[in-house]
């Protein structure tokens, strides 16, 4: 929970999705590429729904070196996520800095997540 967003996340190698998925939406399926998806409900509402939102920000790795984040919004019915990609190296852990920001708040979000090439 960030404020009034319940924020869901995770980062996983884009092996995980079939080439069909990945084709829909626009995804880069490799051993060295991962995907984020972070989707933000209201849990202010009734039945916490999906919330429009804009995500910004960086990843880096233990060497400090900085990798490029850019956000794709994906609706499906009533749900709405955000999708970005990063490429990584085997063993390789990466720190997520992101801003998601509704309009009338902004919140940060930091995690970190250890790569495996498949």
């Amino acid at each position: 929970k960030l404020g009034t967003m319940n924020v869901h996340y995770m980062a996983i190698g884009s092996t995980f999705f079939t080439p069909e998925i990945a084709k829909v939406y626009g995804i880069t399926r490799s051993r060295y590429n991962g995907l984020i998806n972070i989707s933000v409900l209201d849990n202010t509402k009734k039945d916490t729904p999906a919330k429009t939102v804009s995500i910004s920000g960086k990843a880096k790795n233990n060497l400090g070196q900085f990798k490029t984040l850019e956000f794709k919004e994906v609706k499906e019915g009533n749900a709405v996520y955000y999708l970005a990609q990063v490429n990584y190296t085997n063993e390789e852990t990466i720190h997520f800095d992101l801003a998601i920001n509704d309009g009338k708040e902004k919140q940060q979000l930091k995690f970190s997540q250890k790569f495996y090439v498949d």
